[in-house]
């Protein structure tokens, strides 16, 4: 059985990894511009597609036939290909947004809710935000009368829902709008997984606000779309499953903690054990530096040192499935915190002072080290998701944070 993912720019995707958790069949990806889009659906061998930008639209008006919420929904984006070459089209979408409002516990129920964007997952997320019944629900789009301008119209939004592209990688510092703007605010959902937290969500965690980013809608939508591409049965708990298994896959670790804290041997340790490349983001500044830390910090200061050490962890912080070893000095910036955090876990790597060494590393040798450390003690903490202290051997240390990490995720 062979099946796949439709767009015109598919990118770095996810469902290939997670169709193959939930279905035994080939899964690949189809980019296909639009002028070749009618072709491709008539010649390619494929038994089911999944549909995604910008296609999920044109393929309502292609399809030869339509399930009732496709129908309802005025998207698709589950085609099954039947004898003769019928074309049935599907919409997950709906069940995957209903999944990840529910895991998000983001009230709907009489809210007035703002829909960020006016495509095919929009038209779904509006269909599930009817059914739970939202008070209000007002589509922003670039040109229609509710858009970017006069967002001040709707600053008493209680809930808001991102359905565009803004924010997705690579392009991960952008945000479609600031929530200081919407005082009510009460729930973000954001349907782009990568990042997994793009800077609408980590803006919605650093406000208060509940919030919750698309892994969990694209493992739902794919768990529903695999039984209709099968015709067999799957019980909700594998979309926790998959869920869980992705996020752990993903999700860097990240380890900070004064110089000299074990942070690259225990990250090396920590890569053996989870079977996953290990960064360190000095040796990666140093690349691009032509030179030593140290001998950078000497020649151009150190403020300059940090302002190249942000650029090296702004490109760090978009992959995935790392574990990174940072500077000691990189908590200094607060706005190194939302470029690591955007797909990763932080571990304050904590160590007794008397056992950071000096040797080698050109701003401990200046000043007091104590001093040091005691400024810099409630930056890590604050950016810091656990805490694992360092005081057995690497590989244990490892394990305890590992460890930590799961008990942290449940």
């Amino acid at each position: 059985m062979k099946c796949g993912l439709l767009g015109e720019k598919l990118g770095h995707s996810y469902s290939p990894e997670l169709h193959a958790f939930f279905g035994d069949y080939d899964y690949d990806l189809f980019e296909v511009p639009p002028e070749d889009l009618g072709s491709f659906l008539k010649t390619q061998d494929f038994q089911g597609l999944n549909v995604t930008i910008p296609y999920k639209t044109t393929l309502h008006d292609l399809c030869d036939n339509l399930t009732e919420a496709a129908r309802a929904i005025g998207s698709v984006n589950t085609v099954v290909k039947k004898p003769g070459g019928f074309l049935l089209g599907d919409n997950t979408d709906a069940a995957g947004f209903e999944g990840m409002v529910w895991k998000s516990r983001v009230r709907i129920l009489g809210r007035k809710c703002l829909v960020l964007g006016s495509g095919g997952a929009s038209l779904a997320i509006q269909y599930v935000l009817r059914k739970l019944g939202a008070g209000e629900i007002v589509v922003i789009s670039r040109s229609g009368p509710d858009n970017y301008e006069n967002l001040e119209k709707h600053a008493d939004a209680e809930v808001i829902v991102n359905t565009t592209p803004v924010g997705m990688y690579p392009n991960t510092a952008a945000s479609p709008v600031d929530l200081r703007d919407f005082p009510k605010c009460e729930g973000v959902l954001d349907v782009i997984y990568n990042p997994a937290r793009t800077a609408l969500v980590q803006q919605a965690e650093a406000l208060g606000i509940p919030c919750l980013g698309g892994l969990y809608m694209l493992v739902e939508q794919a768990r529903c779309a695999s039984q209709v591409f099968t015709g067999k049965p799957l019980p909700a708990i594998r979309s926790k499953e998959a869920y869980s298994a992705l996020s752990s896959r993903k999700e860097n670790r990240i380890l900070v903690g004064m110089p000299g804290s074990g942070k690259s041997t225990v990250g090396k340790e920590l890569a053996k054990l989870l079977d996953r490349p290990f960064v360190d983001s000095d040796q990666e500044l140093e690349k691009v530096l032509g030179m030593s830390a140290g001998d950078y910090i000497l020649k151009a200061g150190e403020e300059a040192f940090r302002a190249q050490e942000t650029a090296v962890l702004a490109q760090l912080g978009k992959l995935s499935g790392l574990v990174i070893a940072t500077g000691g000095g990189c908590v200094t910036r607060p706005e190194n915190y939302p470029l690591l955090h955007q797909n990763g876990v932080i571990f304050f790597l904590e160590r007794e002072l008397s056992k950071l060494p000096k040797k080698g590393r050109p701003l401990s040798l200046r000043g007091n080290l104590q001093d040091m450390y005691t400024i810099r003690l409630p930056m890590y903490r604050r950016f810091a998701d656990i805490i694992v202290p360092n005081d057995g051997t690497p590989a244990a240390v490892a394990r305890n944070m590992e460890e930590a990490y799961e008990h942290f995720s449940d």
